[in-house]
């Protein structure tokens, strides 16, 4: 399976290209929907709750802006990716993306200088988020997003509006199904007035979403703790409570170090009466890990829908970039050359790729040695010649006549069941090399620079050549599941024919069946034809015969596959779209080839969320395979 840095740091390059562009939850609705769909943690809480020093603590750095009142004004998303050991830890912000901060005092003040650029120098709050990524072997690959505190009164300075405003604020990052809430509560308050319990459970009341810390732990009035609340019985979450202490603010006064505080909470855990049993589960650290955990899990269950959702947004870009185009020619004669030669550069950039001139083509042959005999192995043929199962097929095949020899019509039953199983590996097969020529078709018109310029006709030839390879996928599952059709339908009569001389043989071991019958009949013990080792013979004739099967479709598959489907490929790939071509006039033919100069910025901005969704998608693809 992927790894958890590999999801989880995919997602944050993929969040930092939409920052970029300046995609991140405003603007453009398609990138607002991409960056929805990705997984995420809000830290919700009152002011005053330790928000900022839960997050110093995940980071192991000093590096947000303190006061009192509200502090946090816009939106931090906070992007934490892990490096090698001994590397240097410095910081990037998404509005300076070339510029790297090693001395996180600078990362405070620019946060502060950054808010108050949007908000100015009052107390009033933002939707736009600041984007700030920071690479540190310390931490663990994770996205946070600090949000403003909430409040139950505006304070001098502040408009009416601001307790709603903030909440609002907050709310619409909360409330999305894709988003991990991270709600803050101080112990030394009653649970029942946390803020951020409340909104968690109005957005999330079945609290499948939600993460509860407990900050202050140390500060609590003394003989009082906070075991009740840690150990879910106060307030009860799908996922455990975690409690931690922060540095006091006589430790931020003396600058004591984030390494120090870690170690320092460890200790409080580890040596505190009340909370001793809990230890290995609380803390700043143990939450970091949590968080990582579940951020990729639940990544990993949305790859479908963000890989949706990918496709959906190509398909709409690449509608746009299809109206883009300049005239390279004036006649349809020179359109249509340049097109049949842009086209034949393309399929031979295609068929280096099945021939072993590019990478790729090896894929197909990893489908036939490995794919597709691992599930072949895989197929439940125990389950469906277990002892149970056979007697159950044979008597219903009997009827009210039971066998007398061989039970011919069992045979045939559990045979032609058996062989169902295999219509399901020839079918992936098929499926799999057709994702294989797929996506060297798509590489191919990526690695084709004479098509660079013509978004359109790229798009047309995808689409030919994907309609092309469909047509190749029909045929091919055509043809091979009638090659277990055609071993369902006329069984090897050899096969049948031994089985008489075996079960004579069982009756006589070591003598002639054919010499002095009497004899032999005394001689030899009855045959319990319902008995299970009877039974556990027929299943195991039928094993052998289905193995034997078996080996043939392995051999008869690959076939069948590359002659329907990598053969055409190879040379009919763009036949059809030929033809269409050749009927095209003028005015269509232009179409393919224009390109307006009047477009060419918004051609621009488009190309460039196009490559990022298709980046994003080999990512994922990539992410994905990983085994």
């Amino acid at each position: 399976m992927a790894t958890m840095e590999s999801l989880i740091g995919l997602v944050n390059r993929i969040q930092r290209a939409c920052t970029a562009l300046g995609d991140y939850g405003g603007g453009d609705e398609a990138f607002s929907s991409l960056w929805d769909a990705l997984p995420s943690v809000a830290v919700v809480g009152g002011q005053s709750s330790g928000k900022s020093s839960v997050l110093e603590s995940i980071v192991g750095r000093d590096f947000l802006p303190r006061g009192s009142g509200i502090v946090t004004r816009r939106p931090l998303v906070l992007q934490l990716q892990q490096t090698e050991d001994a590397k240097q830890e410095y910081a990037e912000f998404g509005h300076l993306p070339r510029r790297r901060f090693t001395d996180f005092s600078l990362v405070r003040q620019e946060i502060q200088d950054e808010t108050d650029r949007v908000t100015g120098k009052s107390k009033m709050i933002s939707p736009v988020p600041i984007h700030l990524s920071i690479y540190s072997p310390h931490v663990v690959n994770l996205t946070l997003i600090d949000l403003p505190g909430l409040t139950k009164v505006a304070v001098e300075g502040q408009q009416e509006s601001i307790v709603q405003d903030i909440e609002n604020m907050v709310r619409s990052y909360v409330e999305k199904p894709n988003s991990i809430i991270l709600a803050i509560s101080p112990a030394n308050q009653d649970i029942a007035t946390s803020d951020a319990i409340k909104l968690a459970r109005e957005v999330d009341p079945s609290g499948d979403r939600t993460f509860g810390v407990l900050t202050k732990l140390d500060l609590m009035d003394k003989g009082t703790n906070a075991v009740d609340v840690l150990e879910g019985r106060s307030y009860r979450l799908q996922h455990p409570w975690v409690g931690v202490v922060n540095r006091s603010q006589a430790d931020i006064n003396r600058n004591v170090d984030m390494i120090v505080a870690r170690r320092k909470e460890r200790e409080y855990f580890a040596t505190s009466p009340d909370y001793g049993h809990l230890a290995s589960k609380m803390g700043s650290e143990y939450l970091a890990k949590l968080l990582s955990k579940h951020l990729e899990s639940v990544i990993r269950a949305r790859i479908p829908s963000i890989t949706s959702l990918i496709n959906k947004s190509i398909d709409e870009l690449d509608a746009e970039l299809d109206h883009l185009g300049r005239p390279v020619a004036v006649d349809a004669g020179a359109q249509l050359y340049t097109i049949l030669e842009l086209c034949r550069a393309f399929d031979r950039i295609f068929k280096e790729h099945l021939d072993g001139g590019r990478p790729g083509g090896d894929r197909v042959y990893g489908v036939f040695d490995n794919q597709l005999p691992a599930a072949l192995r895989k197929l439940p043929f125990d389950r469906h010649l277990s002892l149970q199962n056979v007697k159950r097929i044979v008597s219903e095949a009997d009827g009210y006549q039971p066998h007398l020899i061989a039970p011919e019509q069992g045979y045939r039953r559990l045979i032609e069941g058996s062989l169902n199983y295999f219509r399901g590996p020839a079918e992936a097969s098929v499926d799999a090399v057709h994702f294989v020529l797929k996506e060297l078709v798509r590489k191919s018109i990526g690695e084709c620079q004479e098509l660079k310029r013509f978004p359109s006709l790229q798009s047309a030839i995808a689409a030919a050549s994907n309609e092309s390879l469909e047509r190749f996928r029909e045929e091919g599952k055509k043809t091979v599941i009638r090659l277990v059709d055609m071993e369902s339908s006329y069984l090897t009569v050899e096969f049948f024919r031994r089985l008489p001389q075996e079960f004579e043989k069982m009756g006589n071991p070591g003598g002639n069946p054919k010499e002095n019958p009497r004899e032999n009949s005394a001689a030899a013990p009855p045959i319990d034809r319902y008995g299970d080792g009877h039974f556990r013979r027929i299943g195991s004739n039928v094993s052998s015969y289905v193995n034997m099967v078996s080996e043939t479709l392995r051999n008869s598959i690959p076939k069948a596959v590359v002659y329907c489907q990598v053969k055409e490929a190879k040379q009919n790939l763009l036949n059809h779209f030929y033809i269409l071509i050749g009927k095209k006039e003028g005015k269509q033919l232009a179409e393919l080839l224009d390109e307006d100069p009047a477009l060419m910025e918004k051609r621009q901005q488009y190309a460039k969320r196009l490559e990022l969704y298709k980046k994003a998608r080999d990512e994922i693809d990539s992410v994905s395979w990983v085994r």
